[in-house]
Protein backbone atom coordinates (compact mmCIF):
# COMPACT_ATOMS: atom_id res chain seq x y z
CA UNK A 1 0.00 0.00 0.00
CA UNK A 2 2.85 2.37 0.86
CA UNK A 3 4.47 1.71 -2.52
CA UNK A 4 1.16 2.25 -4.34
CA UNK A 5 0.51 5.57 -2.59
CA UNK A 6 4.04 6.70 -3.41
CA UNK A 7 3.53 5.82 -7.07
CA UNK A 8 0.24 7.73 -7.15
CA UNK A 9 1.89 10.78 -5.62
CA UNK A 10 4.72 10.62 -8.14
CA UNK A 11 2.26 10.34 -11.03
CA UNK A 12 0.28 13.34 -9.78
CA UNK A 13 3.31 15.57 -9.24
CA UNK A 14 3.33 18.76 -11.34
CA UNK A 15 5.15 22.12 -11.18
CA UNK A 16 1.85 23.88 -10.50
CA UNK A 17 1.12 21.58 -7.54
CA UNK A 18 3.14 23.02 -4.70
CA UNK A 19 2.71 24.75 -1.38
CA UNK A 20 3.21 28.26 -2.80
CA UNK A 21 0.36 27.75 -5.29
CA UNK A 22 -1.84 26.30 -2.54
CA UNK A 23 -1.24 29.36 -0.35
CA UNK A 24 -1.91 31.85 -3.18
CA UNK A 25 -5.20 30.15 -4.10
CA UNK A 26 -6.06 29.50 -0.47
CA UNK A 27 -5.94 33.11 0.61
CA UNK A 28 -8.24 34.13 -2.26
CA UNK A 29 -10.64 31.32 -1.38
CA UNK A 30 -10.55 32.25 2.31
CA UNK A 31 -11.29 35.89 1.46
CA UNK A 32 -14.23 34.85 -0.76
CA UNK A 33 -15.73 32.76 2.03
CA UNK A 34 -15.27 35.52 4.59
CA UNK A 35 -17.07 37.96 2.27
CA UNK A 36 -19.87 35.44 1.78
CA UNK A 37 -20.11 34.92 5.53
CA UNK A 38 -20.30 38.62 6.39
CA UNK A 39 -22.83 39.53 3.70
CA UNK A 40 -24.83 36.36 4.44
CA UNK A 41 -25.09 37.23 8.14
CA UNK A 42 -26.33 40.71 7.19
CA UNK A 43 -29.02 39.22 4.95
CA UNK A 44 -30.02 36.66 7.57
CA UNK A 45 -30.57 39.20 10.34
CA UNK A 46 -32.47 41.53 8.02
CA UNK A 47 -34.97 38.68 7.68
CA UNK A 48 -34.76 37.44 11.28
CA UNK A 49 -33.58 40.39 13.39
CA UNK A 50 -32.84 40.15 17.08
CA UNK A 51 -34.96 42.50 19.25
CA UNK A 52 -32.17 45.06 19.76
CA UNK A 53 -31.10 45.33 16.12
CA UNK A 54 -31.49 48.53 14.11
CA UNK A 55 -30.62 48.58 10.40
CA UNK A 56 -29.48 51.43 8.15
CA UNK A 57 -31.86 52.62 5.44
CA UNK A 58 -29.12 54.52 3.60
CA UNK A 59 -27.59 54.19 1.17
CA UNK A 60 -30.70 52.89 -0.54
CA UNK A 61 -28.64 50.32 -2.46
CA UNK A 62 -27.03 48.82 0.65
CA UNK A 63 -28.79 45.46 0.33
CA UNK A 64 -28.58 45.51 -3.46
CA UNK A 65 -24.78 45.73 -3.29
CA UNK A 66 -24.39 43.48 -0.26
CA UNK A 67 -26.39 40.59 -1.67
CA UNK A 68 -24.96 41.05 -5.14
CA UNK A 69 -21.46 40.69 -3.68
CA UNK A 70 -22.64 37.68 -1.64
CA UNK A 71 -23.90 35.77 -4.67
CA UNK A 72 -20.98 36.79 -6.90
CA UNK A 73 -18.39 35.78 -4.29
CA UNK A 74 -20.23 32.48 -3.80
CA UNK A 75 -20.08 31.72 -7.52
CA UNK A 76 -16.40 32.71 -7.54
CA UNK A 77 -15.77 30.01 -4.92
CA UNK A 78 -16.34 27.30 -7.56
CA UNK A 79 -13.12 27.83 -9.60
CA UNK A 80 -11.13 28.80 -6.51
CA UNK A 81 -12.16 25.71 -4.53
CA UNK A 82 -11.40 23.35 -7.41
CA UNK A 83 -8.05 25.07 -8.00
CA UNK A 84 -7.17 24.69 -4.32
CA UNK A 85 -8.05 20.99 -4.42
CA UNK A 86 -5.95 20.56 -7.55
CA UNK A 87 -2.91 22.17 -5.96
CA UNK A 88 -2.93 19.92 -2.87
CA UNK A 89 -4.39 16.73 -4.38
CA UNK A 90 -1.15 14.65 -4.25
CA UNK A 91 -0.91 15.33 -0.50
CA UNK A 92 -4.02 13.19 0.00
CA UNK A 93 -1.88 10.14 -0.77
CA UNK A 94 0.88 10.64 1.80
CA UNK A 95 1.98 7.73 3.98
CA UNK A 96 1.20 7.09 6.72
CA UNK A 97 -2.10 9.00 6.37
CA UNK A 98 -1.96 10.32 9.97
CA UNK A 99 1.32 10.97 11.79
CA UNK A 100 0.29 13.26 14.65
CA UNK A 101 -2.69 14.87 16.35
CA UNK A 102 -2.11 18.26 14.66
CA UNK A 103 -2.10 16.51 11.30
CA UNK A 104 -5.30 14.72 12.26
CA UNK A 105 -6.87 18.13 12.96
CA UNK A 106 -5.55 19.36 9.63
CA UNK A 107 -7.05 16.47 7.67
CA UNK A 108 -10.33 16.54 9.59
CA UNK A 109 -10.71 20.30 9.06
CA UNK A 110 -10.03 19.87 5.33
CA UNK A 111 -12.60 17.08 5.05
CA UNK A 112 -15.26 19.12 6.85
CA UNK A 113 -14.41 22.34 5.02
CA UNK A 114 -14.42 20.79 1.53
CA UNK A 115 -17.61 18.75 2.01
CA UNK A 116 -19.62 21.58 3.58
CA UNK A 117 -18.26 24.11 1.07
CA UNK A 118 -19.38 22.00 -1.87
CA UNK A 119 -22.87 21.59 -0.39
CA UNK A 120 -23.02 25.30 0.43
CA UNK A 121 -22.03 26.71 -2.95
CA UNK A 122 -23.99 24.13 -4.97
CA UNK A 123 -27.23 24.70 -3.03
CA UNK A 124 -26.56 28.45 -3.11
CA UNK A 125 -26.29 28.33 -6.89
CA UNK A 126 -29.49 26.25 -7.13
CA UNK A 127 -31.20 28.83 -4.92
CA UNK A 128 -30.42 31.60 -7.41
CA UNK A 129 -32.46 29.61 -9.95
CA UNK A 130 -35.11 28.79 -7.29
CA UNK A 131 -34.67 25.04 -7.82
CA UNK A 132 -35.63 24.21 -4.25
CA UNK A 133 -37.14 20.82 -5.11
CA UNK A 134 -33.64 19.44 -5.67
CA UNK A 135 -32.80 19.42 -1.94
CA UNK A 136 -35.21 18.07 0.72
CA UNK A 137 -34.36 20.51 3.52
CA UNK A 138 -35.12 24.16 4.31
CA UNK A 139 -32.56 26.13 2.31
CA UNK A 140 -32.22 29.31 4.35
CA UNK A 141 -31.81 27.63 7.74
CA UNK A 142 -29.38 25.04 6.35
CA UNK A 143 -27.38 27.69 4.48
CA UNK A 144 -27.09 29.75 7.67
CA UNK A 145 -25.97 26.81 9.83
CA UNK A 146 -23.41 25.53 7.31
CA UNK A 147 -21.80 28.98 7.09
CA UNK A 148 -20.61 28.63 10.70
CA UNK A 149 -19.33 25.10 10.06
CA UNK A 150 -17.33 26.39 7.08
CA UNK A 151 -15.82 29.33 8.94
CA UNK A 152 -15.03 27.16 11.98
CA UNK A 153 -13.28 24.44 9.96
CA UNK A 154 -11.45 27.12 7.95
CA UNK A 155 -10.19 28.71 11.19
CA UNK A 156 -8.91 25.34 12.46
CA UNK A 157 -7.19 24.62 9.15
CA UNK A 158 -5.47 28.02 9.09
CA UNK A 159 -4.33 27.64 12.71
CA UNK A 160 -2.79 24.20 12.05
CA UNK A 161 -1.18 25.22 8.75
CA UNK A 162 -0.04 28.67 9.89
CA UNK A 163 3.70 27.87 9.79
CA UNK A 164 3.40 26.66 6.19
CA UNK A 165 1.22 29.64 5.25
CA UNK A 166 3.79 32.05 6.71
CA UNK A 167 6.62 30.32 4.86
CA UNK A 168 4.93 30.55 1.46
CA UNK A 169 2.96 33.78 1.91
CA UNK A 170 5.35 36.14 0.13
CA UNK A 171 6.59 35.42 -3.38
CA UNK A 172 10.06 36.87 -2.77
CA UNK A 173 10.69 34.27 -0.06
CA UNK A 174 10.14 31.45 -2.55
CA UNK A 175 12.24 32.38 -5.60
CA UNK A 176 15.97 32.22 -6.27
CA UNK A 177 18.13 34.99 -7.71
CA UNK A 178 16.88 34.08 -11.20
CA UNK A 179 13.23 34.39 -10.21
CA UNK A 180 12.54 30.63 -10.37
CA UNK A 181 10.25 29.11 -7.76
CA UNK A 182 12.13 27.18 -5.08
CA UNK A 183 10.33 24.27 -3.44
CA UNK A 184 11.19 24.14 0.27
CA UNK A 185 11.90 20.74 1.80
CA UNK A 186 9.94 20.13 4.96
CA UNK A 187 11.68 16.80 5.64
CA UNK A 188 15.40 16.19 5.28
CA UNK A 189 15.47 12.48 4.41
CA UNK A 190 15.90 11.36 0.83
CA UNK A 191 14.74 8.05 -0.67
CA UNK A 192 17.28 5.29 -0.97
CA UNK A 193 19.13 5.32 -4.31
CA UNK A 194 17.18 3.39 -6.90
CA UNK A 195 14.22 2.96 -4.57
CA UNK A 196 10.71 3.74 -5.66
CA UNK A 197 9.31 3.86 -2.14
CA UNK A 198 9.86 6.40 0.61
CA UNK A 199 12.42 5.54 3.26
CA UNK A 200 13.12 6.70 6.79
CA UNK A 201 16.47 8.02 7.92
CA UNK A 202 18.07 8.36 11.33
CA UNK A 203 15.62 11.06 12.26
CA UNK A 204 12.67 8.77 11.59
CA UNK A 205 11.02 11.42 9.46
CA UNK A 206 9.22 10.31 6.33
CA UNK A 207 10.23 11.54 2.87
CA UNK A 208 7.28 13.42 1.37
CA UNK A 209 6.06 14.06 -2.19
CA UNK A 210 7.19 17.65 -2.12
CA UNK A 211 10.83 16.52 -1.87
CA UNK A 212 10.55 14.67 -5.16
CA UNK A 213 11.06 18.01 -6.89
CA UNK A 214 14.63 18.92 -5.85
CA UNK A 215 15.02 21.18 -8.90
CA UNK A 216 13.24 24.55 -8.87
CA UNK A 217 9.81 24.11 -10.40
CA UNK A 218 9.27 26.04 -13.65
CA UNK A 219 7.67 29.34 -12.69
CA UNK A 220 6.02 29.58 -16.11
CA UNK A 221 3.97 26.43 -15.46
CA UNK A 222 2.74 27.78 -12.13
CA UNK A 223 1.95 31.13 -13.66
CA UNK A 224 0.11 29.42 -16.50
CA UNK A 225 -2.05 27.55 -14.00
CA UNK A 226 -2.83 30.75 -12.10
CA UNK A 227 -3.69 32.49 -15.37
CA UNK A 228 -6.17 29.71 -16.20
CA UNK A 229 -7.72 30.03 -12.73
CA UNK A 230 -7.93 33.80 -13.20
CA UNK A 231 -9.63 33.46 -16.59
CA UNK A 232 -12.13 30.92 -15.23
CA UNK A 233 -12.90 33.17 -12.25
CA UNK A 234 -13.35 36.23 -14.45
CA UNK A 235 -15.64 34.28 -16.78
CA UNK A 236 -18.03 33.01 -14.09
CA UNK A 237 -18.26 36.52 -12.62
CA UNK A 238 -18.68 38.30 -15.96
CA UNK A 239 -21.38 35.95 -17.26
CA UNK A 240 -23.50 35.97 -14.06
CA UNK A 241 -22.89 39.21 -12.13
CA UNK A 242 -24.95 41.25 -14.60
CA UNK A 243 -28.08 40.18 -12.70
CA UNK A 244 -26.69 42.08 -9.68
CA UNK A 245 -24.66 44.90 -11.23
CA UNK A 246 -26.09 46.84 -14.17
CA UNK A 247 -22.65 47.59 -15.64
CA UNK A 248 -22.25 43.87 -16.47
CA UNK A 249 -25.80 43.36 -17.70
CA UNK A 250 -24.69 43.16 -21.35
CA UNK A 251 -22.64 40.03 -20.50
CA UNK A 252 -25.30 38.40 -18.30
CA UNK A 253 -25.59 35.09 -20.15
CA UNK A 254 -26.14 32.59 -17.33
CA UNK A 255 -27.78 34.71 -14.61
CA UNK A 256 -31.37 33.58 -13.95
CA UNK A 257 -32.74 37.15 -14.10
CA UNK A 258 -32.04 39.95 -16.56
CA UNK A 259 -32.72 43.67 -16.18
CA UNK A 260 -35.83 45.00 -17.91
CA UNK A 261 -37.38 41.59 -18.61
CA UNK A 262 -40.84 41.06 -17.13
CA UNK A 263 -44.08 42.94 -16.47
CA UNK A 264 -43.59 46.63 -15.70
CA UNK A 265 -40.08 46.09 -17.19
CA UNK A 266 -39.04 44.27 -14.02
CA UNK A 267 -38.28 40.57 -13.38
CA UNK A 268 -40.64 38.50 -11.23
CA UNK A 269 -39.74 35.85 -8.66
CA UNK A 270 -43.13 34.64 -7.47
CA UNK A 271 -46.12 35.09 -9.76
CA UNK A 272 -49.70 35.80 -8.74
CA UNK A 273 -50.66 32.33 -9.92
CA UNK A 274 -48.00 30.69 -7.73
CA UNK A 275 -49.16 32.80 -4.79
CA UNK A 276 -52.81 31.80 -5.46
CA UNK A 277 -54.07 35.40 -5.50
CA UNK A 278 -55.35 35.68 -9.07
CA UNK A 279 -58.93 36.05 -7.80
CA UNK A 280 -58.58 37.70 -4.38
CA UNK A 281 -56.18 40.40 -5.58
CA UNK A 282 -58.57 41.67 -8.27
CA UNK A 283 -61.78 41.27 -6.27
CA UNK A 284 -63.97 44.39 -6.12
CA UNK A 285 -64.24 43.93 -2.35
CA UNK A 286 -60.50 44.36 -1.77
CA UNK A 287 -59.48 46.91 0.85
CA UNK A 288 -56.29 47.62 2.74
CA UNK A 289 -56.98 47.47 6.48
CA UNK A 290 -54.90 49.70 8.77
CA UNK A 291 -55.11 48.50 12.37
CA UNK A 292 -53.85 50.17 15.54
CA UNK A 293 -55.45 48.39 18.48
CA UNK A 294 -59.12 49.35 18.42
CA UNK A 295 -58.59 51.92 15.69
CA UNK A 296 -59.28 50.42 12.27
CA UNK A 297 -59.51 52.13 8.91
CA UNK A 298 -59.95 50.56 5.52
CA UNK A 299 -58.82 52.01 2.21
CA UNK A 300 -60.01 51.03 -1.24
CA UNK A 301 -57.54 51.40 -4.05
CA UNK A 302 -59.31 54.57 -5.17
CA UNK A 303 -58.99 56.03 -1.68
CA UNK A 304 -55.30 55.18 -1.59
CA UNK A 305 -54.90 57.05 -4.89
CA UNK A 306 -56.54 60.13 -3.35
CA UNK A 307 -53.88 60.34 -0.64
CA UNK A 308 -50.72 62.40 -1.33
CA UNK A 309 -48.70 60.44 -3.87
CA UNK A 310 -44.93 60.22 -3.87
CA UNK A 311 -42.62 58.85 -6.53
CA UNK A 312 -39.29 57.32 -5.47
CA UNK A 313 -36.42 55.53 -7.18
CA UNK A 314 -35.60 52.37 -5.23
CA UNK A 315 -33.99 49.07 -6.14
CA UNK A 316 -35.77 45.76 -5.78
CA UNK A 317 -33.04 43.41 -4.55
CA UNK A 318 -33.73 39.72 -3.98
CA UNK A 319 -31.88 37.17 -1.90
CA UNK A 320 -31.25 35.16 -5.08
CA UNK A 321 -28.83 37.91 -6.12
CA UNK A 322 -30.65 39.78 -8.86
CA UNK A 323 -31.60 43.43 -8.47
CA UNK A 324 -32.87 46.34 -10.50
CA UNK A 325 -33.58 50.01 -9.91
CA UNK A 326 -37.22 50.98 -10.49
CA UNK A 327 -39.61 53.89 -10.10
CA UNK A 328 -42.40 53.41 -7.52
CA UNK A 329 -45.39 55.62 -6.76
CA UNK A 330 -47.93 55.60 -3.96
CA UNK A 331 -48.71 57.02 -0.48
CA UNK A 332 -46.09 56.97 2.24
CA UNK A 333 -46.46 54.23 4.81
CA UNK A 334 -45.94 56.68 7.67
CA UNK A 335 -48.96 58.71 6.48
CA UNK A 336 -51.13 55.60 6.59
CA UNK A 337 -49.78 54.79 10.06
CA UNK A 338 -50.63 58.32 11.20
CA UNK A 339 -54.17 57.88 9.83
CA UNK A 340 -54.82 55.33 12.58
CA UNK A 341 -53.02 57.35 15.27
CA UNK A 342 -49.82 55.35 15.01
CA UNK A 343 -46.92 57.03 16.78
CA UNK A 344 -43.36 57.53 15.60
CA UNK A 345 -41.26 54.59 16.67
CA UNK A 346 -43.96 51.99 16.07
CA UNK A 347 -43.36 48.76 14.18
CA UNK A 348 -45.83 47.21 11.78
CA UNK A 349 -46.86 43.74 10.68
CA UNK A 350 -47.97 43.47 7.05
CA UNK A 351 -50.11 40.58 5.85
CA UNK A 352 -50.39 39.48 2.23
CA UNK A 353 -53.15 37.70 0.35
CA UNK A 354 -50.44 35.24 -0.68
CA UNK A 355 -51.00 31.56 0.15
CA UNK A 356 -48.54 28.83 1.17
CA UNK A 357 -45.64 31.17 1.86
CA UNK A 358 -43.39 31.79 4.86
CA UNK A 359 -43.31 35.45 3.82
CA UNK A 360 -47.07 36.08 3.74
CA UNK A 361 -46.62 37.94 7.05
CA UNK A 362 -43.81 40.49 7.31
CA UNK A 363 -42.59 42.53 10.28
CA UNK A 364 -41.06 45.96 9.67
CA UNK A 365 -39.11 47.86 12.35
CA UNK A 366 -39.56 51.59 13.03
CA UNK A 367 -36.57 52.83 11.01
CA UNK A 368 -38.27 51.65 7.82
CA UNK A 369 -41.82 52.57 8.84
CA UNK A 370 -40.91 56.22 9.34
CA UNK A 371 -38.60 56.52 6.35
CA UNK A 372 -39.89 58.98 3.76
CA UNK A 373 -39.02 56.56 0.95
CA UNK A 374 -41.13 53.70 2.28
CA UNK A 375 -44.33 53.52 0.22
CA UNK A 376 -47.42 51.44 -0.24
CA UNK A 377 -46.79 51.29 -3.97
CA UNK A 378 -49.67 51.46 -6.46
CA UNK A 379 -47.65 52.13 -9.62
CA UNK A 380 -44.38 50.79 -10.99
CA UNK A 381 -42.26 52.38 -13.73
CA UNK A 382 -45.03 54.77 -14.70
CA UNK A 383 -47.73 52.09 -15.04
CA UNK A 384 -50.35 50.53 -12.84
CA UNK A 385 -48.81 47.84 -10.68
CA UNK A 386 -48.94 44.52 -12.53
CA UNK A 387 -50.68 41.63 -10.82
CA UNK A 388 -47.42 39.68 -10.69
CA UNK A 389 -45.74 42.63 -8.98
CA UNK A 390 -48.29 42.91 -6.20
CA UNK A 391 -51.46 44.56 -7.50
CA UNK A 392 -53.48 46.10 -5.93
CA UNK A 393 -50.80 47.36 -3.49
CA UNK A 394 -47.40 46.32 -2.29
CA UNK A 395 -44.68 47.48 0.08
CA UNK A 396 -41.43 49.05 -1.05
CA UNK A 397 -38.75 50.31 1.35
CA UNK A 398 -35.05 51.21 1.06
CA UNK A 399 -32.40 48.64 1.90
CA UNK A 400 -34.70 45.63 2.36
CA UNK A 401 -34.60 42.15 0.75
CA UNK A 402 -37.20 41.57 -1.94
CA UNK A 403 -38.91 38.86 0.13
CA UNK A 404 -39.75 41.57 2.69
CA UNK A 405 -41.19 43.97 0.09
CA UNK A 406 -44.59 42.36 0.60
CA UNK A 407 -46.86 42.04 -2.43
CA UNK A 408 -50.69 41.79 -2.53
CA UNK A 409 -51.14 43.69 0.74
CA UNK A 410 -54.36 43.17 2.70
CA UNK A 411 -53.63 44.28 6.28
CA UNK A 412 -51.10 46.47 8.10
CA UNK A 413 -51.16 46.31 11.89
CA UNK A 414 -49.25 48.39 14.46
CA UNK A 415 -47.21 46.20 16.81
Amino acid sequence: MQKLLHQIRSALAAPSRNARTAVVIGRLLGLAFLICFGTGIFSHFLQEPLPWMVFPTRPIFIYQVSQGIHITAGILCFPLLFAKLYSIFPELFQTPPIRSFPQFLERASIAVFVSTSIVQIVTGLLNTYQWYALFPFPFRQTHYALSFVIIGSLAIHIAVKLPTIQKYWRRKDNVDEKGALVVHQEYVDQPSPGSDVPSRGLTGKLFRWIDENPEPAPETNRRGFLVIVGIASAAVVTFTAGQSFRVLDVANIFGPRKNGIGPNALPVNRTAKAAKVTETAVAASWVLSMVNGDVIRTFTREELHKLPQYEVELPIACVEGWSQMASWKGPRLRDLVAAVDGKAGTSIRATSLEQDSNYAVMDMPPEYVQDELTLVALELNGEELDLDHGYPARMIAPGRPGVLQTKWLSRIEMT
